[in-house]
């Protein structure tokens, strides 16, 4: 047994990240600022020095350009992992994503497949401006042909980008920022891992559910915490894959608890919380005591960095859905 003690995300997802280089040679990274310097939060530090400037390589200001080398070089057998520096930085990428990287396994009928995997910090809190807080993940759940994941904590972080790196097809793979260099975990390198495309009930409970993925997993069990004290009983599902859904968890639970409150940090408008509560709804209409809820960021473009804490959902915000949900 080989564990990795206190073992922060960041360095959850280097050691991943190394892991994957050190198992295959085709495995070569690619972003702003990743070799020397190991990118902006740190993730890639020390992996240029190690494993030499051919398969960590700093590349241009030029996010399409990024995303267009990584095409060419999974076409050649190459596994790219590419780092799209902030969430907001992902748009000048975005026709290269949805148009060449999302359709080529359909456009092949097959034939050609994709090995490729863009990394993207997500989420606010960590007091930056526009473009460098967005939560863009609904957008590309919504694109078909891309798969889409979300880490919440060292452990998943460690495993899932190394499942997402050997997976045949592109994945896209958020990291909640704000979560880098925070809470420590025990990592068991030579455990077996769940799969890659699967939710987790991160707290059992009873009495409502709360549905939640990245930066909010946190915030939910903080949540139940505080429940807990009031004598209320929450359970707390962490999707952890976004595109595809594994709802069964989901539902399970809300056949248990007949309520349930799902929680991101995206605007609430046409967000992945509206797709959870449709199917949530069409599939266990008779065990609601109450409509699902959900709880997000308002319906406006991210704000200055010191009203920020305002627009992202908070304990209180989330206990406040709880509670309305109760009083149905």
């Amino acid at each position: 047994m080989s564990i990795l003690q206190r073992t922060t995300l960041a360095k959850a997802l280097n050691a991943g990240l190394r892991r994957a280089m050190e198992n295959d040679d085709k495995v070569v990274l690619m972003g702003e600022d990743i070799g020397r310097l190991g990118g902006v939060f740190r993730i890639t530090d020390g992996l240029q020095k190690d494993f030499g400037e051919d398969r960590v390589m700093d590349s241009p200001l030029a996010e399409s350009g990024i995303v267009g080398t990584a095409v060419g070089l999974a076409l050649r057998g190459y596994k790219p992992v590419v780092e799209i520096q902030f969430d907001g930085f992902v748009y000048p990428a975005y026709d290269q994503i949805v148009s060449q990287v999302a359709k080529m396994h359909f456009r092949s009928g097959g034939a050609i497949k994709l090995p490729m995997v863009i990394r993207i910090p997500f989420g606010g809190g960590i007091g930056a401006v526009e473009h460098h807080s967005e939560s863009p993940e609904a957008q590309f759940a919504h694109t078909p042909g891309l798969k889409v994941v979300a880490c919440s904590n060292p452990v998943d972080a460690y495993w899932m980008i190394q499942q997402a790196i050997a997976h045949p097809d592109p994945v896209v793979f958020f990291e909640p920022k704000r979560q880098y260099h925070g809470e420590k975990a025990d990592i068991d390198t030579a455990a077996t891992p769940a799969p890659l495309f699967t939710s987790r009930v991160a707290r059992t409970g009873t009495d409502a559910t709360l549905v939640a993925y990245g930066p909010t997993v946190k915030t939910a069990l903080a949540a139940a915490e505080a429940a807990a004290q009031e004598g209320r009983s929450l359970e707390v599902v962490d999707l952890r894959s976004l595109s595809p859904l594994d709802l069964d968890p989901v539902l399970d639970s809300v056949r248990r608890t007949g309520r349930c409150v799902v929680v991101h940090e995206a605007h609430v408008n046409l967000g992945m919380g509206a797709e959870v509560a449709a199917r949530v709804t069409e599939s266990c209409f008779y065990s609601l005591e109450a409509p699902v809820l959900r709880v997000g960021g308002w319906d406006t473009p991210y704000p200055p960095a010191r009203v920020e804490e305002q627009f992202l959902p908070d304990l209180d915000r989330l206990l406040d859905a709880v509670d309305r949900s109760f009083a149905w």
